[in-house]
């Protein structure tokens, strides 16, 4: 509790590491970071300051973590963050930042993030196009890596509170791999930038709560890597994009509550997501909503692999049923067969007895008259 004195910012020079969070201190940060500043994190998260970020923060050119989450701090987006070139993460979710994110003052803006946070904030305007596309980090494949890397390496190891497939997970540590970019619950508009699908390494996207608008683009089938993906409650319309739906790696999926429409795709992980995905659009059909599409081409995906022991939907009955109806079938068919045969044998037989009784009768005749005329 209290507040944070001035002079603790002198000795920054000497400091790596600066954790401050959860502890209830009020006011303002303090505004005198000293240049020549060794600071490699910085977390004043889940506390209670307020006012302005200290423009004196660009001494700290070294600095990998800046997390001001969960304060009271009312500005307007620190563009001039943008000059740390060696930030990976950045979070100011829940604050009071406000207005439109203004154009980045350096030429690689934020080239190294790995974190970009923004959520639960009064942001306004497109979003952040010209951010986005410089995310260099999030472009780069890091598949060749022998083995997985936590950020502080053998030190002190950063943590950060993310949004994960919905739900708020504190990462105790935080892999170098790991990509997210969250600028949910704020009031952005438009449509989504192009370049995002240029972040083939990214692991999250949370856009849920703005005003966005216009199609789900199809590149945002390039972001392979992608984990979770969350647009629910906006304004989207048009079809959902079949891109989507090859998405091997995406576990989680939530585009409820917007305007889309047309069929839902199947195929891959579309298969494994519920209704919860997708409801809140009056005119989106198919698999998994209740209804199907209007022309009855949207069904359950087939089961092509039955259990044996699947006896819970009937699977075992329903073959059984049919192995008796065939059985059954045969029986008859042999059955009906025989007595067809029988019946033409006993009308041949029948012809055989009426031909050889019709022959007799005309031989005892001609011997009648023949005996008469002698």
């Amino acid at each position: 509790m209290g507040t944070l004195p001035e002079c603790l910012m002198r000795f920054s020079k000497n400091l790596s590491m600066l954790s401050l969070r959860m502890n209830r201190i009020q006011g303002v940060i303090p505004k005198k970071f000293a240049k020549g500043s060794n600071l490699r994190t910085i977390d004043f998260s889940q506390n209670r300051f307020e006012g302005t970020l200290p423009g004196s923060l660009v001494h700290c050119d070294k600095l990998e973590v800046l997390n001001l989450g969960n304060n009271r701090v009312e500005d307007t987006f620190p563009d001039w963050l943008g000059t740390l070139t060696k930030l990976q993460v950045l979070v100011l979710r829940s604050n009071m930042f406000h207005g439109f994110v203004s154009s980045p003052r350096a030429a690689r803006p934020f080239s190294d993030l790995r974190i970009f946070d923004l959520s639960n904030n009064n942001l306004s305007g497109p979003l952040p196009v010209r951010y986005i596309m410089k995310l260099t980090a999030m472009m780069n494949q890091d598949k060749g890596r022998d083995k997985l890397q936590y950020m502080g390496g053998d030190g002190y190891q950063d943590s950060v509170a993310v949004t994960i497939k919905g739900l708020e997970i504190q990462l105790v540590k935080i892999l170098t791999v790991f990509t997210s970019i969250d600028l949910s619950s704020n009031h952005f508009v438009r449509e989504l930038p192009v370049d995002i699908g240029n972040l083939k390494s990214l692991k999250g996207l949370n856009f849920y709560h703005n005003n966005l608008t216009g199609y789900i683009p199809p590149f945002t089938g390039n972001l392979t890597e992608l984990d979770w993906l969350d647009l629910s409650s906006n304004k989207f319309n048009g079809r959902i994009p079949r891109e989507l739906a090859d998405l091997t790696s995406l576990e989680f999926l939530n585009l409820s509550e917007n305007q889309l429409i047309g069929p839902i795709p199947l195929g891959r992980q579309f298969n494994t997501f519920k209704s919860d995905s997708f409801v809140g659009n009056p005119k989106l059909c198919g698999f998994p909503l209740p209804g199907t599409c209007a022309n009855n081409s949207r069904k359950i995906p087939p089961i092509t692999i039955l259990k044996e022991n699947d006896t819970e939907h009937g699977g075992r009955f329903e073959w059984r049923a049919i192995l008796m109806g065939y059985g059954c079938g045969i029986v008859a068919g042999v059955s009906l067969g025989y007595i067809v045969l029988e019946s033409r044998k006993f009308e041949w037989l029948g012809g055989l007895v009426e031909r050889k009784g019709a022959n007799m009768r005309k031989k005892c005749r001609r011997n009648a008259r023949i005996s008469f005329q002698i």
